[in-house]
């Protein structure tokens, strides 16, 4: 069974960072690719970010290319979501996701 702790989120100003983190459970979290997705309110949970198994590749949102950088370290079954320039619109709940399993979510809140 495969569990993920989301952690790291918080209030801050627009222009800020925050660093996410997720630790996953599971021997079988290295072979994983992972992510990262937000949910607004009223809106519906969209990609944030991806990595692949051994953090070679990476796919990103237009809407945080160039701001926002995943990373993972497998020796510590972690996935990172390091957030500069953080904007409003930014806000939501942040999810950690590994195929079909999903994270309780970390509340990043931007303000203006």
């Amino acid at each position: 069974q495969v569990q993920l702790v989301e952690s790291g989120g918080g209030l801050v100003q627009a222009g800020g960072s925050l660093r996410l983190s997720c630790v996953a459970s599971g021997r079988t979290f290295r072979f994983s690719r992972m992510g990262w997705f937000r949910q607004a309110p009223g809106k519906e949970r969209e990609f944030v970010a991806s990595i692949n198994w051994n953090g070679s590749t990476s796919d990103y949102a237009d809407s945080v290319k160039g701001r926002f950088t995943i990373s993972r370290d497998n020796a510590k079954n972690t996935v990172y979501l390091q957030m500069n320039s953080l904007k409003p619109e930014d806000t939501a709940v942040y999810y950690c996701n590994r195929e079909a399993y999903w994270g309780q979510g970390t509340q990043v809140t931007v303000s203006s």
